[in-house]
């Protein structure tokens, strides 16, 4: 079932519409999605919804259905499922409603995906924990990075390396402001700008103090470090307070700005680093990219988008692939 349905759970039923054909010669059938649920509506069908009529009626109605809820648990109770994609909008200071329904899916013994940071950024060793404790898959491969793949390259292709750091860029829309103020924008107008283009919110907060990055971070340290801290451990200092002065005084220097997040054994911080013109953290846009330092492999850069619709959901769907193989036994 999927629990959300904004432009990411729309995405997802849109990749699984995409990958019908590889997903029914994979497994003999297309998994079915039994129930789909908003923040206020919910509809449901044993047999499996047909999701291009669901997408149709979010978009013209602004709602999955027509029975409307009050409590999500009650929705999860009402329904046999055995897997969770939990997508609803993250809230970093409770955890939010996806905290709710994360932890009742695991004690009910339900597999979850989730690309909710929220979650995993207060209470990551507890969740994991409940997994383990009842038995239940959890991936969260989009939870850092969108469609950057990162958790799960660090934990399947990287395995058996000491992986001694990793630092990156994890939020797009900072990145887009400081490459503006990289041209001569004064922060302002560069976050107006970033703000009509959709990149950020009209809240911008999260993003630009940093606390979507620092989220990210937890959940690097946590699932690749194996450190138990939640998001009140991290170091953090956002790019609010960045001046045209500072940003020319770097050029001056063949340097650039950027809003860097590092973790390692005894590291958690994000903060705005001096980058040299050039290197691979000097990125420009809105791509996410992380450099990965590994004993025996070195520096591994990788690059990608940390947000949108498809792309975010293109993560979902290599955590569901990963987990329907386990359970079909392919190798």
């Amino acid at each position: 079932m999927i629990s959300g349905f904004g432009t990411v759970g729309q995405g997802v039923a849109e990749v699984l519409l995409r990958r019908k054909e590889f997903l029914t010669g994979r497994y003999g059938a297309v998994p079915k999605v039994v129930c789909v649920m908003d923040s206020k509506t919910v509809t449901k069908d044993p047999e499996g919804l047909d999701l291009a009529q669901i997408v149709k009626r979010k978009q013209e109605t602004r709602s999955v259905g027509e029975e409307r809820y009050t409590d999500s648990l009650e929705v999860l109770d009402s329904v046999d499922y055995d897997l969770l994609i939990e997508v609803t909008p993250t809230d970093i200071k409770t955890g939010g409603v996806g905290l709710k329904n994360i932890t009742h899916a695991f004690e009910c013994g339900k597999d979850v995906i989730t690309v909710n940071k929220g979650p995993l950024a207060l209470e990551f060793s507890r969740l994991i924990g409940l997994a383990r404790e009842n038995g239940c898959k959890f991936r969260f491969e989009g939870t850092v990075g969108g469609a950057m793949p990162i958790i799960n390259l660090c934990h399947e292709n990287l395995v058996g390396e000491n992986i001694r750091s990793i630092r990156g860029i994890f939020n797009g829309t900072c990145n887009y402001i400081l490459s503006k103020m990289d041209k001569g924008q004064p922060y302002e107008q560069a976050l107006k700008e970033a703000q009509q283009l959709g990149y950020a919110e009209t809240d911008p907060t999260n993003d630009v103090e940093g606390y979507d990055t620092a989220a990210k971070c937890v959940i690097l340290a946590n699932s690749v470090f194996h450190r138990d801290v939640s998001f009140k451990d991290v170091k953090i200092t956002g790019i609010s307070q960045i001046t045209a002065d500072a940003v020319a005084q770097a050029a001056s220097h063949n340097m650039v700005i950027r809003l860097i997040g590092e973790v390692s054994d005894t590291k958690l911080e994000v903060s705005p680093r001096l980058i040299p013109a050039g290197h691979p953290l000097g990125i420009s846009g809105t791509l996410n990219i992380a450099q990965i330092d590994a004993d025996l492999a070195g520096p591994i850069t990788i690059n990608g988008r940390g947000a949108g619709k498809i792309e975010t959901a293109s993560a979902i769907l290599s955590d569901l692939i990963a987990i329907l193989d386990e359970r079909h036994g392919h190798a």
